[in-house]
């Protein structure tokens, strides 16, 4: 096929020799399979933010930190230079998840390098060989429901203990090869403890996989493992070896807002009674 012009300075400096098909198009990039030497890869082609159909980037975009003071200046300002930092911290920010996560022990496809908002990383597979199928199109028996439900909290879990929030989990963004489910499409990943969404963020992540697979095990419906996982990371317990149970019990113990309410409007008059007082010495 006619070589994107996006891939074109790929081919020229030599790391990618063709380009095989466009394999899908997404809100937020196109994915070619390319070929690299004897090796088959995919190329993720970003898309320019006003082509992208994500409209919720400032609220991932929170708690992520650029380095060069000049860089976070002009993207605060909005200028032309800072639009294209914030494009590039978009795109770098996938790279960045991708290498922390393959490290942590994470199923996710294997990052090599990020050039002119290209990502060039591994083809997922399926046994044959193919490009592996989405979680969305595969029809899962109970028994692999189950198996594949463990694997992914337990990724999940990896994720989080290496300090990072999908975002936008769902079986769209899980692709199945042989041994099961891969996690892909990170881009909006966000930092578990530097952003305010996170929690929210990861409820739903893991209430969007425990509702995806509960299709075909019923009894995962039932299950609690978003706010025991988190419970679990909030009071620093929380290891890739922790052992689940799904379960989880609120804490049914309300706040006394109006015991709390008379509490601080009694030290605010014990301080101006206070500063009174202390006046009314100063003018003797």
């Amino acid at each position: 096929m006619k070589i994107p012009n996006r891939i074109q300075p790929l081919v020229d400096d030599g790391l990618v020799d063709d380009v095989i098909r466009r394999l899908k198009s997404g809100k937020e990039a196109d994915v070619y399979t390319v070929l690299c030497g004897d090796n088959i890869r995919c190329a993720k082609v970003y898309k320019e933010a006003s082509q992208r159909s994500f409209k919720q980037a400032v609220q991932y975009q929170e708690g992520r930190t650029v380095r060069n003071s000049r860089n976070a200046r002009a993207m605060q300002k909005g200028s032309k230079f800072g639009r294209k930092q914030q494009e590039e911290s978009w795109q770098t920010a996938e790279v960045d998840a991708l290498f922390r996560l393959a490290n942590a022990g994470v199923r996710v496809p294997q990052p090599y390098l990020c050039l002119d908002g290209v990502l060039l990383m591994e083809l997922i597979t399926d046994a044959d060989g193919m490009a592996a199928p989405r979680l969305s199109d595969v029809i899962l028996t109970e028994q692999q429901a189950l198996a594949d439900f463990d694997t992914m909290i337990r990724n999940i879990v990896r994720m989080l203990c290496a300090g990072v929030v999908h975002g936008d989990l769902s079986e769209f963004n899980v692709l199945m090869d042989a041994e099961g489910p891969v996690i892909i499409d990170l881009p909006q990943a966000v930092d578990a403890a530097a952003n305010n969404h996170a929690e929210s963020m990861f409820e739903r992540d893991v209430n969007n996989m425990t509702e995806y697979y509960g299709q075909f095990a019923p009894q995962l419906l039932t299950t609690r493992y978003a706010k025991e996982i988190w419970a679990r990371y909030e009071e620093g317990k929380l290891t890739p070896e922790t052992i689940l149970t799904g379960e989880f019990a609120e804490d049914t113990h309300k706040a006394d807002v109006d015991a709390l309410l008379d509490e601080i409007i009694s030290a605010e008059n014990e301080h101006y009674e206070r500063q009174r007082a202390q006046k009314e010495r100063d003018d003797l």
